[in-house]
C-alpha cells in the first residue's frame, strides 16, 4: 500500500478564498486516494469531493456557543477524525492548513504517530491574532513543527521574529490555473452589462469586501481621476461586511454610477471579468496588524495578461513585483495612488511590458504543478508498504 499524507485543513474547496483553492490544487497533484483531506463539513462539498482525487473527510467545525472555549468542540472532531485516520492508514507526514486550529491538531496527531509536521503560514493570521493565549497557542505550534511553509518573504520574516528557526521555514508561493485564467476570453458583453461607453476604463479589484483590502481608497480617488480626464469605472467582485459602506462611500464622492459592486460571479465568469478590466487594483493596507499575506488575485490578473497596482503593506511583494510584473504604491496615500493610476492609463507601452512580464512569470513559475512540484520536494516521500 502506498503511504500518503494526512492533511487537516479548514479551508478547502468549495470554500471560497485563495487557501482553500491552494490546497485542493496542490494535494490532486501530488497523489490520489492515500492522500486524506480532514477538512469542514460546507453546502456543496458532497458534490464536490465527488470524483476527487484524493480521499476527502468532512466533520462538523461549528462553533458551539455555550462551550468554553467556544472552539472546543471544533478541536475535538478534528482530532477525533484525524487520529482515526492515522490508525487505520500509516501516514508518512501530517501537513497543516494553519497553525490554528489546524496545527495543533496535527501536531499531537504528528507526535502520537511519530510522523513530521509541516503547517502553512500566510501571514494575516500572525499579525492579526493579537498577543493573547491564541497567539502564544500558534507560537508554540509554529515553533515545533518539523517544516514552516511561508507563503511570502513577508510572512517569513514575520515567522522568524516569532522565534521559528529558520531552517525549518520553506519559502512556497502559491500558483495560478494558467488554463482557466487565461487572456483573450470574451468579455464585450461583461462590459455592456456596465454601460461603459467607448474609452471608457475599468477598473477591477477581487476579494472579500474587508477594510484592508483598500477598496474604500480607490473609490474616494475616481473624482480625482475623472477631473484629470480620464473616463474611469470600477467594478468590485466580492461579498463582506463593508458592501454598505462602500455603497455609502460611492454616493458621498459622487460617484454611485461608476461604482458597480458584482458581489458573486460564477466561476466561469471570474477570468472573464479580469479580461474585461484595464487595470487590476488592490492598494491592501495594514489595519492594527490585519494585513495581505500574499494575494492570489493577483496571480490571476497576470495569468489573464493584465498589469496590477497593489499596496505596499504585507506580502504582496511576492505577488507583486514592483516595476517587473505591477506596481506597489502606499495604500493609504491617495495621491499616490491617483498618480500610479493615472501613469498606467497614459503609458500604454509601459502597461502592455509590465503585463507582459506578469503573464510570463505566472505561466512559468506560478503554475500549479511548478507550485506542487516545489511542494514535493520539502516533504517525505510516500512509499510503497
Amino acid at each position: 500500500m502506498k503511504q500518503g499524507y494526512l492533511v487537516i485543513t479548514e479551508l478547502f474547496l468549495p470554500t471560497k478564498g485563495g487557501t482553500a483553492v491552494w490546497f485542493d490544487e496542490v494535494y490532486r497533484r501530488l497523489g490520489g486516494k492515500e492522500i486524506a483531506i480532514v477538512t469542514a463539513a460546507v453546502p456543496g462539498g458532497d458534490a464536490h469531493d465527488t470524483g476527487h482525487p484524493n480521499s476527502v473527510h468532512r466533520v462538523s467545525l461549528r462553533r458551539v456557543p455555550w462551550l468554553r472555549p467556544e472552539s472546543l468542540g471544533m478541536y475535538v472532531r478534528l482530532l477525533a477524525k484525524s487520529l482515526a485516520l492515522s490508525l487505520e492508514q500509516r501516514f508518512c507526514a501530517v501537513h497543516a492548513g494553519r497553525a490554528l486550529p489546524e496545527g495543533l491538531v496535527a501536531w499531537i496527531v504528528g507526535r502520537l504517530s511519530r510522523r513530521a509536521v509541516t503547517v502553512y503560514a500566510h501571514g494575516e493570521e500572525l499579525t492579526g491574532w493579537g498577543r493573547g493565549n491564541k497567539f502564544r497557542v500558534m507560537r508554540f505550534v509554529l515553533r515545533h513543527a518539523d517544516h514552516v511553509i511561508a507563503n511570502s518573504d513577508f510572512t517569513f520574516e514575520v515567522l522568524v521574529g516569532m522565534g521559528v528557526p529558520r531552517d525549518r521555514i520553506v519559502i512556497i508561493n502559491p500558483g495560478v490555473d494558467v488554463v482557466r485564467f487565461r487572456p483573450g476570453l470574451p468579455c464585450q458583453d461583461l462590459r455592456d452589462s456596465l454601460q461603459l461607453g467607448p474609452g471608457a476604463r475599468l477598473l477591477l479589484s477581487v476579494g472579500r469586501l474587508n477594510r484592508r483590502k483598500g477598496f474604500d481608497t480607490v473609490i474616494r480617488c475616481l473624482p480625482e481621476l475623472i477631473a484629470g480626464g480620464h473616463d474611469v469605472h470600477y467594478a468590485i467582485v466580492g461579498i463582506g461586511e463593508d458592501r454598505s459602506y462602500l455603497e455609502a462611500l460611492a454616493h458621498e464622492t459622487g460617484v454611485a454610477e461608476r461604482v458597480h459592486l458584482l458581489g458573486h460571479v460564477p466561476m466561469d465568469d471570474l477570468p472573464r471579468w479580469y479580461n474585461a478590466c484595464d487595470l487590476f487594483v488592490l492598494v491592501n493596507r495594514d489595519i492594527d496588524g490585519d494585513t495581505e499575506g500574499f494575494g492570489l488575485v493577483f496571480l490571476e490578473a497576470a495569468a489573464c495578461g493584465k498589469v496590477s497596482v497593489a499596496g505596499t503593506a504585507g506580502g504582496t511583494g511576492a505577488a507583486v513585483l514592483d516595476g517587473v510584473t505591477g506596481l506597489r504604491v502606499d495604500g493609504c496615500d491617495e495621491r499616490a495612488i491617483v498618480a500610479v493610476i493615472g501613469r498606467l492609463f497614459c503609458d500604454a507601452q509601459l502597461a502592455e511590458h509590465l503585463a507582459s512580464h506578469a503573464l510570463v512569470r505566472v505561466r512559468q513559475e506560478l503554475n500549479w504543478d511548478a507550485v506542487a512540484d516545489r511542494t514535493r520536494g520539502l516533504l517525505p516521500v510516500a512509499t510503497d508498504v
